[in-house]
């Protein structure tokens, strides 16, 4: 595939790049602002999602400001023949931001399954970990939480204007 930016898409991801605006129509907004139609942003958008230019549009909350105090990366070692299908489990619990395989660095970090989850205090984080070591069941053969002790910045590649 093409992944090849243009002008208008290197404009369309400098326009966006600092987050959409909170609007009922956003993407119309950023065509309003270079001179474009909304369907073509859009469309723009999408293609540069199916050929990897964007990897993902998504919500980027600060759990803080909205009340969420405590923050932990549950960790967890799984069988890999049944990560991918334990994983789109958990994934699918609500209160699971994230949720992603990554290899194991054995023998130090047996690890092979991810999964962010945010609370109100470290109680609330410890029963949702409960509710995924339900989910998991007799396949957890250990794990861990890695809870957050400051904010990080999350961004991406930033092109410059």
């Amino acid at each position: 595939m093409n992944t090849a930016m243009d002008a208008t898409d290197r404009a369309i991801v400098i326009a966006t790049q600092q987050g959409l605006s909170l609007v009922e129509r956003p993407y119309h907004a950023i065509a309003e602002k270079l001179n474009l139609e909304a369907e073509e942003v859009m469309a723009r958008m999408r293609r540069m999602q199916e050929t990897g230019v964007i990897r993902r549009i998504g919500v980027v909350p600060n759990h803080y400001a909205i009340g969420y105090r405590s923050n932990g990366m549950t960790v967890w070692d799984v069988p890999d023949e049944v990560v991918d299908e334990l994983g789109e489990r958990v994934g699918r619990l609500e209160f699971v931001t994230h949720c992603y395989r990554r290899p194991r660095h054995l023998p130090e970090w047996p690890y092979n399954l991810f999964a962010m989850v945010h609370g109100h205090g470290r109680d609330d984080v410890t029963a949702q970990i409960a509710q995924i070591k339900d989910v998991l069941g007799a396949h957890v053969r250990s794990h861990d939480v890695l809870f957050s002790t400051r904010i990080l910045k999350k961004t991406g590649l930033r092109l410059a204007g």
